[in-house]
């Protein structure tokens, strides 16, 4: 992976997108948790880090975990399975180097196609989806069971060479940093 490191200048510090390990776990769970209504366990994260076909990365920044995304990447399909900020974090376009950053790794894993689905109501993970190319393609009634909203089905097809971030000053201003990232279900099968 390359170095996927910026200075963020109004903190002097460096952020960094980085494969997850099991040492991000316990900042990545609480993330979660104040950021869906139905969080996974920390159980599930680490079912994923074991899947060969899952990919997880933590946006860090000055060592700290503020955000973390996945996906599964299965033959020439990718699909991305989550996508969260931290709340302080948020509106910095650190959700759109996450998932600049899963574009690339989606691309690396010899990914055709890229899908996810988000929630209805969640208008500013819509809107960087669709900057980057997705289009939605399917309406889901009822798919989130916590709160039985309907979900977006995206897809982009095909995978484009993996965009870089716009501006950095335009990307701090939007991205999925919103309470509902991208989800989509549980991953491996595992209960929340």
């Amino acid at each position: 992976m390359a170095d996927n490191s910026e200075r963020f200048p109004e903190q002097d510090e460096q952020l960094s997108i980085v494969p997850m390990t099991r040492d991000d776990l316990d900042r990545v769970v609480a993330i979660e948790r104040a950021s869906f209504p139905t969080a996974w366990r920390r159980e599930a994260y680490e079912r994923e880090l074991l899947n060969a076909n899952a990919r997880y990365l933590v946006a860090k920044l000055g060592g700290e975990v503020v955000g973390y995304a996945g996906m599964w990447a299965i033959m020439d399909e990718a699909h991305i399975t989550t996508l969260a900020v931290a709340t302080p974090y948020r509106r910095r376009g650190i959700g759109e180097r996450l998932l600049v950053a899963l574009l690339q790794s989606a691309e690396d894993a010899g990914a055709g196609m890229v899908t996810l689905e988000v929630r209805a109501s969640n208008e500013a993970a819509r809107a960087l989806y669709e900057r980057y190319g997705f289009e939605a393609v399917a309406y889901m009634g009822g798919y989130y069971a916590d709160t039985g909203e309907e979900a977006v089905v995206m897809w982009l097809k095909p995978l484009r060479p993996a965009p870089q971030v716009r501006d950095p000053e335009r990307a701090a201003q939007d991205g999925p940093e919103g309470p509902q990232g991208c989800r989509d279900g549980e991953p491996s099968g595992g209960e929340a």
